[in-house]
């Protein structure tokens, strides 16, 4: 897979993504979007998300601080997105941590057509039925097989499937891949994978006829800029800076010696 021709295609379409996110992440969810040369906006009032969302290329509904308003939101958002017929990512922020979270994100996914759905190992296999439980927002342990789970929850919800970890499993219209780049210092860094929702939007904004490969190399660009960020950073503070300059600075030399995307 060519994985700079999708950084490329973002650079070229400078893509609006419309949020509805985290409020304890959504500076970070924006900067990341801009960092990779697309436009961010957040609205979250009811008497404009729908306005909102019919400007932009894609919509990230991300439910880490959800109240019921907010999601009424996300269910006008999310209307409008499939009207104008732009790709949702919904990241199932904290699911399988309350009966709150898990009965809202249903009525998202089944109030509207999702393209992306994104969590760690524990929160997709709770939207996929297991009995699972997430600690707070960190993952919980996942007995079953996570490829199996991804691949069966897209089918079951014709969408693409995003678990992020170590090895981030992509599962979408009968393809899988597989992202090996990455660091652990991303886990010690307050919304990481808030901020991998944005990035997901912001490369299926930019290439929405393929939303798998989209996803896949988003994350890919994503992970590698964070290995380059580390290597000048002496902890989380300095990391996360140093991870919106290594994004800004990505070419298609870093990219193609660093990938490790893996079609299976």
């Amino acid at each position: 897979m060519n994985t700079y021709a999708f950084l490329q295609a973002v650079h070229d379409k400078r893509p609006l993504v419309h949020h509805i996110t985290n409020w304890v992440t959504i500076f970070d969810c924006a900067q990341v979007v801009k960092s990779f040369g697309a436009s961010p906006v957040m609205a979250h009032a009811p008497e404009e998300v729908a306005d909102m969302t019919s400007l932009g290329s894609a919509l990230v509904l991300n439910i880490g601080t959800l109240t019921t308003e907010v999601v009424d939101s996300m269910k006008l958002a999310a209307a409008a997105a499939n009207r104008k017929g732009i790709p949702i990512v919904l990241d199932v922020c904290g699911a399988g941590a309350t009966a709150f979270r898990d009965r809202k994100c249903a009525e998202i996914l089944d109030a509207a057509k999702i393209d992306v759905i994104k969590g760690n190992s524990s929160e997709i296999a709770r939207i996929a039925g297991q009995a699972v439980e997430t600690k707070g927002v960190d993952a919980g342990q996942v007995a079953a097989d996570l490829r199996e789970i991804a691949v069966s929850l897209s089918t079951k919800r014709a969408c693409t499937v995003v678990i992020t970890g170590a090895e981030d499993i992509i599962a979408g219209q009968g393809k899988v891949f597989l992202v090996r780049n990455g660091h652990p210092m991303m886990a010690n860094l307050v919304g990481t994978g808030c901020m991998a929702a944005s990035v997901i939007g912001t490369f299926v904004g930019a290439t929405p006829n393929q939303i798998p490969e989209a996803a896949a190399a988003g994350l890919a660009c994503y992970e590698i800029a964070a290995e380059q960020a580390v290597k000048k950073s002496d902890g989380p503070g300095s990391f996360r800076m140093q991870l919106f300059d290594c994004i800004s600075r990505l070419d298609e030399k870093q990219i193609r010696a660093m990938q490790q995307v893996t079609a299976v």
